[in-house]
Parts: C-alpha cells; sequence; structure tokens
C-alpha cells in the first residue's frame, strides 16, 4: 500500500502541482482546501504523513490557521508526521510551527528534489517512531530458537514445511502441547520470511483481560475510556509490515471472537474511540494446544473464526514422539544455564540420557529446560549424575508400565498397527500420530508387509 498524503492548501493549482509530483513518485493523494476540511476528512480517512500550508485567504501572513490545525491535530491524538509549507521566508512561523508539533518545514516555490527528501525522511521516521514503539510493547516472553533441534525425523519433516511456508503470506496455525516450543518456531517462521525486517509482536491470548482486549489489538486514543491517559498503539499496528504471533489462541473469550474475526476478513480495523480505519498489514501466525473440535461443539469457539486462523496448520510433535533430539537438547540446556550461573565446564553422566529417554516429558522442551537448570544448580562435581536431575527410578518405571521387553523390530511393528488402529486405516494420520514423515510410514509398512487403507 502506497503512503498516503493529504495536501492542506487553499490555492487549487498549488495541491495540482504537489499532487502531480507526489504521484509521480509513488505516493497517493489526498486534498482539503481548508484546516476544517482536514480535519473533517481525518475522521475518516487514514494518512500517513501532511502537507500543510500555513497561510491562509483569511489569514495570509502570520500563520495563524496553520498553527490552530497543529493544535487541533495535537488534540486528536493521530499520530500523523506533518511537514509545514510557508511562501513567506520566516524563520520565526518555522519554529512555531515545529514546536506545535511539525517535523519539518519547506518554503514555496519549493525544490522537487528538496520536498520529496523531506517527506521521505519524515516518513522513515515515523516509522523507526512506531517500530520503537512497538518493541517497547512486545512481550518478553518468547523462547529462544536456538533450542529448536530438528534431528529427528519428525522434526526434520517440520523443518521442510516450515522452509516452505515462510516464504508466503499464508496464515499458520501451530498446534501441539504445552512446552513444545511453538513460540520458538513462530521466530523461525519469522526469520525465513519476506517480512523478517520489520517486527515479529506477539500476544498471549489467554493473559489479555477480555474488557481490555480491543485496547490490547488495536489500540486506543487518549480520552477512548476512563483510564486511557494516552495514546496507545495496538498489536495490529505494532506488527505492520511484519508478523503478529497471537499464542494461547483458543482462549480467546466468545463473546471477543467476532471482533478479531471482522479484522481477519476485511484487513481493517479502528482503533478503540477513533473513527479512523487502519489497515491490518500483518502476516498472521497463531498457536494452541486446545482442541478446536471439542471447543466448537461446546460453542466456546467459533467456527468460522478457526476456519480463518488454519489455512495451513502445522503440528509440533511432543518430547517423547522426538527420543533421538532428548540427548542433544539436554546437553544444549546444560551449557545454556552453565554459562549462565558461570559453570561451563559441566557435562552429562554416560547413564543420565538413558533415564531421560525413559520418562515421558507431560511439560515437554520447557519442563527438560528446567530440569536442567536445577541440575546446573545442584551438581556439585563437574559431571550431573542422575541423582541431579530429579527425576527418580520410580517415576521413570511408572511411565513404561505394562511395557515388556521385546526386539525394536517387533516394537515398531506394533506401534505402527496401533497408530493405523487409531487413525481407521488412515496412513496419512497414522504419520502424524508417529511424529514421522508420509514416506518414512510408507517404506515401514513396506518393511513389515502392512497394507495401506487409504491409496
Amino acid at each position: 500500500m502506497n503512503p498516503r498524503i493529504l495536501i492542506i492548501d487553499d490555492k487549487v493549482d498549488v495541491r495540482m502541482s504537489a499532487g502531480f509530483l507526489l504521484n509521480n513518485h509513488g505516493f497517493d493523494c489526498l486534498e482539503a482546501e481548508s484546516p476544517q476540511q482536514a480535519l473533517e476528512l481525518l475522521d475518516t480517512e487514514w494518512v500517513s504523513l501532511i502537507l500543510l500550508d500555513m497561510n491562509f485567504t483569511a489569514d495570509t501572513t502570520s500563520g495563524e490557521e496553520g498553527l490552530f490545525f497543529l493544535r487541533r491535530l495535537a488534540k486528536t491524538g493521530l499520530d500523523i508526521p506533518v511537514v509545514a509549507m510557508t511562501a513567506w521566508s520566516s524563520v520565526d512561523l518555522a519554529v512555531q510551527a515545529m514546536q506545535q508539533g511539525a517535523g519539518d518545514f519547506v518554503e514555496k516555490p519549493w525544490d522537487n528534489q528538496r520536498l520529496l527528501q523531506v517527506i521521505n525522511q519524515q516518513l522513515k521516521l515515523q516509522s523507526l517512531t512506531r517500530q520503537n514503539q512497538g518493541l517497547k510493547q512486545q512481550n518478553k516472553d518468547l523462547q529462544s530458537d536456538d533450542e529448536l533441534i530438528w534431528q529427528s525425523e519428525s522434526m526434520q519433516v517440520l523443518q521442510e514445511q516450515i522452509a516452505r511456508l515462510a516464504k508466503t503470506d499464508a496464515t499458520l496455525l501451530l498446534t501441539g502441547e504445552n512446552g513444545t516450543g511453538k513460540s520458538s518456531i513462530a521466530q523461525v517462521i519469522h526469520k525465513l520470511s519476506e517480512r523478517h525486517e520489520q517486527s515479529l509482536v506477539t500476544v498471549n491470548m489467554g493473559a489479555i483481560p477480555e474488557q481490555l482486549f480491543e485496547s490490547e489489538m488495536f489500540g486506543h486514543v487518549k480520552g477512548a475510556f476512563t483510564d486511557a491517559k494516552e495514546n496507545r498503539i495496538g498489536r495490529f499496528e505494532m506488527a505492520k509490515g511484519g508478523t503478529l504471533f497471537l499464542d494461547e489462541i483458543a482462549n480467546i473469550p466468545l463473546s471477543q471472537q467476532a471482533k478479531l474475526l471482522r479484522v481477519l476478513e476485511s484487513g481493517e480495523f479502528e482503533p478503540v474511540g477513533s473513527s479512523r480505519t487502519l489497515a491490518a498489514d500483518v502476516r498472521l501466525i497463531s498457536a494452541s494446544n486446545g482442541d478446536f473440535e471439542a471447543l466448537q461443539k461446546e460453542g466456546l469457539f467459533r467456527p468460522d473464526l478457526y476456519y480463518r486462523l488454519n489455512t495451513i496448520e502445522l503440528r509440533v510433535p511432543a518430547l517423547r514422539e522426538r527420543p533421538e533430539d532428548i540427548g542433544l537438547l539436554a546437553k544444549h540446556f546444560v551449557n545454556k544455564h552453565g554459562k549462565k550461573y558461570g559453570r561451563p565446564e559441566l557435562t552429562l553422566a554416560s547413564d543420565v540420557e538413558r533415564h531421560l529417554k525413559a520418562y515421558d516429558w507431560p511439560g515437554n522442551i520447557r519442563e527438560l529446560s528446567h530440569m536442567m537448570e536445577r541440575a546446573v544448580l545442584l551438581c556439585a562435581g563437574s559431571t550431573i549424575q542422575t541423582s541431579d536431575i530429579q527425576l527418580s527410578v520410580s517415576k521413570v518405571e511408572s511411565n513404561n508400565t505394562g511395557l515388556s521387553l521385546m526386539t525394536l523390530d517387533a516394537a515398531e511393528q506394533q506401534l505402527l498397527q496401533l497408530a493405523l488402529q487409531e487413525t481407521g486405516g488412515m496412513t496419512a494420520e497414522a504419520a502424524d500420530v508417529l511424529g514421522i514423515s508420509k514416506s518414512a510410514i510408507y517404506r515401514r509398512m513396506e518393511k513389515y508387509g502392512i497394507k495401506a487403507k487409504d491409496v
């Protein structure tokens, strides 16, 4: 979307001249012949920058009408850069305009290159200011993407999917248990996307009070409600041009789901207390561990919103489904926390990995990280022992109750048959359950002479 410039001048030829120049350099233009008409336009139209004549017919030299407009603009709470224009080479008037909020000024008749340079500088400055505001308001509780280990087959399949989809603007839904690294994957997708130079803004949807939902997501203007003591940028505007990550999306109150759906359908929103319509220029990624089918049956989640969110659904495998990665992750966390606590020399004893792999990991990667952090703090020597990880043998054994010893081939065949039974013989779904690719499950089915029903 091209930047839109509002040209305010009472002379038609001046507006036409400025409009012609700006149109030829990729800007869209709106025109107003007076400050009052401009204020009325701003009630309904979005504008990137205002080009303001300081002197009008009724007030030819003092610049008072231009100063009046700047004062009124400040009261609206609209954060729009202004470039002042004056035909009178008055330093005093230029200073007054900038004291009232103008970002810069040009003299009429203007030099075309000077005018374009000033406008581009103001737009760039505005963009940087908004990015800084966005960074200050961002949720800081994001995992580091270095906690993603891609060695296991299921994670390699996921990595291939991410690499393909990241370059698109497709809306993605990440599903999987708590602690599996969905936030980290959202970061990877953003870094690989065409929007990587802009912000990744994350929102924990489960942490937003229902009454503050609109203000948090769409922003508000000063005075919109009792506690609105200053303008606030909403998450959609904060992520403009970048990626908006909605974590715990299933926790949105039903009463607020229609408001989010409207933005996703129209691509537009209004800050609370404002009649200005803004464009929602974001790439949307959502994440949840919720059972959407059950939520929809219970009337707690709108089906139309769900369909908007899951153009593509990526399931993140649980840690117990990727045992090849457990040892690598454990060593990674020991190294990470060891550096944090001044113990970079720590290593894992040879039998620790076996105990870690035997555990079920209901808290997934997050639980493993916390366990390794405790081990780093508790370890008395230079090697972390089984006793340091506080994973009792009885706890591990309880997770293996009912599993009799058998050969690896027999166990693999039994798991294949169980997964196919659970999915009604649907091979692709069974592959998802087992955390492997479709090609991998077909190879194993051929190995054990198991026939596919869905081919």
